[in-house]
């Protein structure tokens, strides 16, 4: 019997049973569809057409953009927003419409995620790749507090930031800032992680607006970017210091019995085990950008201690990578292809598909992944309009339903041309913050 036609039987069954309701969600609105024209908010970052349309948020909400039944906590509607025209005439047919690589491809059977033991596999599978079999580290960071911090020296409402430091193999160290709020905490942490070298306006504008809230806030930097940049040591001679490596420069550190994977993931382990064992956040949001929002990506999947993440502009499906408008970059760094780490991608059965599944279902957990349709970088054009469905139709069955116990959307970000998390990006991210306000 053919294994992907046996799954479809199977699963049309039990959503049969869930019925409708179930597959649509209970937060579906006009704002989750990549294909309808008001998918997206209007304000943009680094650009005057963005900036230019900024003033639209509200009036597009007030003029019925949203569905009356999607509330934020505080009984707010959802930010929602028209396509940035004056944007969008600058792009060609290819940012609009489905590309001709999707023609054909079933994405359901590419889920590879049909029960919860599929999810214990898949997360176990991952974690022995990168630890090799030792499982996630238990161990603890140096903390050094109240310390100067000049990258974020223009945030306001700090009460003190704690330099979190996590030693790694090849005397390379991690260091992560642990930013406390001067008002009252509300017991909620956030993780944001920048990408390959992105400016920080996109990290400052994101971390001011969790303090503003109360949340308590660590920020992360890829290795041997920003304030991680250093030696390494030489795998062929561990007494010889190497200088500060690109990504692309990591293949000789890897090898069966160690992954250079761990520079990316071990840091969040460690600085997560020492906040559950001293502050003890009631629950963990995580947001990155670019390489971040691929570090969000895999860590939310692998960690079920992250209860909300919001991936942006980080990943694509294998199988969509070479028909975005610009492939090139969009074919990632070392750390993002499969040709580079195909055990590791093998483990979470070979797509990001899963991940996104991963990182979606559990008490209280969800991810939001966000994509700029016009990203002057990355994971652009409107191919991810093919998985939307099939995905978030395969948490809401996982979770039985009930988004308290997973749900996973697409936002659709055509309201500006930047490599960033524009500000109609981030009023959505805040609101379903807000509406998610769970305690686990």
């Amino acid at each position: 019997m053919d294994k992907s036609a046996s799954r479809r039987a199977l699963l049309g069954g039990v959503l049969g049973g869930v019925g409708a309701a179930v597959v649509a969600g209970p937060a579906e609105s006009v704002s989750r569809t990549g294909a309808e024209a008001r998918v997206v908010g209007p304000a943009g970052s680094g650009s005057a057409a963005g900036a230019r349309g900024a003033a639209g948020v509200a009036g597009a909400a007030e003029n019925g953009g949203v569905d009356e039944g999607v509330r934020g906590g505080k009984g707010a509607p959802r930010p929602v927003a028209p396509v940035n025209q004056e944007v969008a005439t600058r792009f060609g047919p290819e940012y609009k419409t489905l590309p001709a690589a999707v023609a054909g491809v079933d994405i359901e059977p590419l889920i590879g995620i049909a029960s919860a033991a599929d999810i214990a596999a898949r997360r176990k599978g991952m974690i022995d790749y990168i630890w090799k079999g030792a499982g996630q580290p238990k161990t603890l960071p140096t903390v050094e507090t109240d310390m100067s911090a000049p990258d974020f020296a223009s945030l306001t409402g700090v009460r003190r930031i704690d330099r979190l430091t996590v030693p790694l193999r090849y005397q390379v160290s991690a260091k992560v800032y642990d930013i406390v709020p001067r008002r009252a905490w509300n017991r909620r942490l956030a993780l944001y992680h920048n990408g390959h070298g992105e400016p920080f306006d996109t990290m400052l504008r994101t971390v001011q607006a969790l303090l503003d809230r109360g949340y308590r806030v660590m920020a992360y930097a890829m290795p041997f970017q920003h304030w991680n940049q250093q030696q390494i040591a030489d795998p062929k001679d561990p007494a010889k210091l190497l200088p500060n490596p690109s990504h692309r420069e990591l293949p000789p550190w890897e090898s069966a019995e160690f992954s250079a994977l761990t520079f990316f993931l071990e840091p969040l382990t460690v600085t997560l085990n020492y906040a559950k064992a001293t502050y003890r956040p009631v629950s963990v949001e995580m947001i990155g950008l670019s390489g971040g929002g691929w570090t969000t990506t895999v860590f939310a999947a692998l960690d079920p201690r992250v209860t909300r993440s919001y991936p942006t502009a980080g990943s694509l499906p294998f199988f969509l990578r070479p028909a975005s408008p610009k492939p090139r970059p969009t074919t990632g760094d070392w750390e993002q292809t499969k040709e580079a780490l195909p055990g590791f991608y093998a483990a979470a059965s070979d797509d990001f598909l899963d991940m996104y599944v991963l990182a979606s279902v559990g008490p209280g957990r969800g991810q939001v992944q966000i994509l700029n349709r016009f990203d002057e970088c990355c994971f652009n054009g409107v191919g991810h309009r093919v998985y939307q469905a099939p995905v978030r139709d395969r948490v809401a069955l996982l979770a039985g339903g009930r988004s308290d116990q997973g749900r996973w959307e697409l936002l659709e970000d055509a309201t500006h041309d930047d490599h960033t998390i524009s500000p109609f990006a981030l009023s959505v991210i805040l609101w379903d913050l807000d509406a998610t306000n769970v305690t686990i």
